[in-house]
């Protein structure tokens, strides 16, 4: 592993339900997690908040402004340090776009059917923020 390749990468990720209780996820069209389902995110950029990013990464990959809430928590997978907040919605209309391959609601049964990225549902269910529905 190169100093690089050490270093961390700080990045941001929504959790949004709506009023039903189901819960956004998109499909990532990029490595890492190609093809596989995970809650809307990505890198914060040089001199953006983590507040910044999200409302960013939120608007480019699912058409959504948002406002973003409470941290729910905190995760690392690789370089990649990931800090996850409750939003909610305040603009715009879903659609995928940018890194997203496809953008949706999910209830319990589709959220348990889907292939999502790794940890994903362990850390989702101690957070305590599954779909509700």
């Amino acid at each position: 592993m190169s100093a690089i390749d050490a270093v961390p990468v700080r990045c941001v990720g929504g959790i949004l339900h709506d009023q039903e209780g189901r819960l956004l996820l998109i499909q990532r069209a990029h490595d890492p997690g190609r093809g596989l389902w995970s809650i809307p995110g990505g890198r914060v950029e040089p001199g953006e908040t983590d507040s910044e990013a999200l409302i960013r990464e939120m608007r480019e990959e699912t058409g959504f402004e948002v406002r973003p809430g409470v941290l729910a928590g905190h995760v690392v997978r690789g370089r990649y340090e990931i800090y996850d907040y409750v939003c909610s919605v305040s603009g715009g209309s879903l659609r995928a776009g940018d890194d997203a391959a496809d953008a949706r609601w999910v209830d319990t049964a589709a959220f348990t059917a889907l292939a999502l990225t790794d940890g994903l549902a362990d850390t989702l269910r101690g957070w305590e923020l599954l779909p509700r529905c």
